[in-house]
């Protein structure tokens, strides 16, 4: 399993989608022309799709999986599919815990779902706090709804983008997903407010789930 630290670029909002397109054409020339096919891949958010939402979380005695995502995630894998963590963590960025704080929960998390005999093949994180109102806007190309996390597991694990989903609890996540290429899922949560501009100017662009067991329902149905 692959755990990395999103490697962070600085660019404008209006910068991403050119940043995108150099990303997918690295991913493209940096592919070896007799590799093996590329993978399917499901991505996943972390709070709020594979485990409960803690508000900043910051103690690994915390972690606790949602209901019937273990499951979900053999089932996955089962189809064929590479299961990858893909996870926004501005506590790294806030100051409120370290990088090694942060892989010691990601240990724990990882634990807990191999004692379900269901294994991530990556974890990917990106460490750095949205931009402030008041300060220049910058965004990273890592921080989703930009994809560079997903970008970059293509790359690392030889993944096919037009073949994979995103599933996470926020229209970032969704965002992510099509921005990289992929299929998206969103599940239902009163964290997101689905009548929101950005919600109802991609509706006819992704699904929705009311937890991770069914988003990998509807994905397989799609197979």
């Amino acid at each position: 399993m692959r755990v990395l630290r999103g490697v962070f670029k600085m660019s404008t909002e209006l910068d991403l989608e050119p940043v995108r397109q150099d990303d997918v054409a690295t991913i493209s020339a940096s592919r070896p022309a007799a590799s093996a096919e590329p993978h399917r891949a499901v991505f996943l958010d972390r709070d709020g799709t594979l485990i409960e939402d803690v508000h900043f979380l910051c103690d690994p005695a915390q972690i606790r999986l949602l209901p019937g995502a273990a499951s979900a995630l053999l089932r996955l894998k089962s189809a064929g599919f590479r299961c990858v963590l893909v996870t926004n963590q501005s506590a790294v960025g806030r100051g409120m815990i370290t990088e090694t704080r942060l892989e010691e929960i990601h240990a724990e998390m990882s634990r807990i779902l191999a004692a379900e005999a269901a294994l991530l093949d990556g974890i990917y994180y990106c460490p750095d706090a949205p931009s402030k109102e008041g300060f220049p806007v910058l965004a990273s190309g890592d921080r989703k709804p930009a994809p560079g996390m997903l970008l970059r597991a293509a790359v690392d694990l030889g993944l096919d983008l037009e073949t994979s989903w995103m599933v996470g609890d926020k229209i970032t996540d969704v965002q992510a997903g099509l921005n990289a290429g992929c299929r998206s899922i969103l599940l239902a949560s009163d964290k997101e407010d689905l009548s929101s501009s950005e919600a109802r100017s991609l509706a006819s662009r992704y699904l929705l789930a009311p937890d991770l067991a069914a988003a990998a329902e509807l994905i397989l149905k799609h197979l």
